[in-house]
């Protein structure tokens, strides 16, 4: 007789969710994510995510709540706090910020007051939207004067940023990125905020994990205020958290709360407590050291095989490809991957002459596949795919090729191993 598979709890209660988070983990499970900003935690973090914890409220802070019963939500955020102090070596760390952008607010609202001028890397060079698009808060609220990359090389023309600097004495400068492929000099940065008396924010939400291994210079001291993700890099729950200098402290925590948030997730703050005590161990060191590596190889098989590279290469986790010699926009590129089962996005190129919504090019990242234990002759095989279905993109029969060489892979490098019941095994 055959046993009889046991129902989780959401399978029998509702149905649709559970089928559709079903379909999320076979995509996640059978596709390449290449998506430079995506990556997988472990279950430990997502066991935490998905804990009681949930179902408590705790306005304020660690001894400072405007609940009752916030005794043990109190310790998961201390250890929240204290474990990323001891990781970036920051001064104070506030965990409670949803997202980067509203770790990115918090910081704007601790220093700044609306109308004021700050400089951040111009969106179309590879900054993000909390850094002056005008529909994003960071627009609306503040000016913004935006810096940018040589034409030659795409590498942050630190020169023509210290020459603006001095000509418009911002009140802040912010040092980070989302789509820039090469070492950020946070000491050029910290010498120029000094010159112009000006605060600088470092922004690592995409290079944190980086930063801890040593992978990449760390932004302290030469930073006032650093925010970053806890996903990407760092691997962690979906999230935000600012580090900064301790006479900012009270500041940036009113900031946060009463100023922008109510009740903290305390549910991710304990995934973030776990995924940040991942992050301080030799493994996730040497995880880190393979994410570049792969994405140096990554970049070195694209180039060896005629594509395009932004800045020629990469020294970090990410890779930008200009198509333009494919004569295909990043939207185009980004619909067929997707059909051969690679996951990217469509990137904007620096000086690109499409819109964003077309876009000249796509962002490809190696730390999920290095999260599958995927390695350099894996890149190399990733880097065939992706070529083979670049130079011919709508033809079917080479993208159905491709979906069925990438499942193959997929199957060599399992991502969970999931019981009936949800659990891990």
């Amino acid at each position: 007789m055959v046993a009889k598979k046991k129902m989780s709890f959401l399978e029998r209660t509702d149905n649709e969710v559970f089928r559709i988070i079903a379909e999320e983990r076979d995509r996640q499970e059978f596709r390449l994510e290449m998506i430079a900003s995506e990556n997988f935690t472990s279950p430990a973090v997502m066991e935490a995510q998905g804990s009681i914890l949930t179902n408590k409220y705790a306005e304020g802070y660690p001894g400072k709540r405007y609940y009752g019963g916030c005794r043990y939500v109190d310790a998961v955020e201390d250890l929240a706090r204290h474990r990323a102090m001891e990781l970036f070596g920051a001064e104070h760390v506030n965990v409670q910020p949803h997202s980067g952008t509203q770790a990115n607010m918090a910081v704007y609202f601790s220093v700044m007051s609306p109308g004021d001028l700050y400089m951040g890397m111009d969106l179309a060079h590879g900054g993000h939207l909390s850094m002056g698009h005008p529909k994003n808060f960071s627009g609306r609220i503040y000016r913004v004067i935006p810096y940018s990359v040589r034409p030659d090389d795409h590498r942050i023309d630190y020169n023509t940023l210290r020459e603006m600097a001095k000509k418009h004495r911002p009140k802040m400068i912010i040092a980070g990125a989302s789509a820039y492929p090469r070492i950020i000099h946070y000491d050029i940065f910290g010498d120029i905020a000094k010159e112009v008396d000006a605060i600088l924010m470092a922004d690592i939400a995409h290079i944190a994990g980086l930063i801890v291994a040593g992978e990449h210079p760390s932004p302290f001291p030469h930073a006032d205020f650093v925010t970053t993700t806890t996903h990407k890099t760092l691997r962690g729950p979906r999230g935000g958290m600012v580090m900064c200098r301790k006479e900012f402290a009270a500041t940036l925590d009113s900031c946060i709360f009463p100023g922008m948030q109510g009740g903290p997730l305390m549910h991710v703050i304990a995934a973030k407590a776990v995924a940040l005590a991942e992050a301080a161990t030799p493994e996730f060191r040497d995880y880190q050291k393979r994410v570049v590596k792969n994405a140096k190889r990554l970049a070195e098989a694209l180039l060896a095989r005629g594509f395009c590279l932004v800045s020629g290469g990469t020294d970090n986790h990410l890779i930008l490809m200009d198509l333009t010699k494919q004569g295909i926009t990043g939207k185009e590129a980004q619909e067929c991957l997707e059909r051969a089962g690679i996951t990217v996005n469509k990137n904007s190129i620096p000086f690109d002459p499409l819109p964003p919504a077309k876009a000249s090019g796509i962002r490809l990242g190696t730390p999920a596949v290095t999260t599958r234990a995927m390695g350099p002759t894996e890149m190399e095989i990733i880097a065939a795919l992706i070529s083979n279905v670049l130079r011919d993109p709508l033809n079917e029969t080479v993208i159905e090729e491709v979906r069925t060489k990438v499942r193959e892979l997929c199957d060599q490098f399992p991502l969970y191993h999931f019981n009936g019941d949800g659990t891990d095994s």
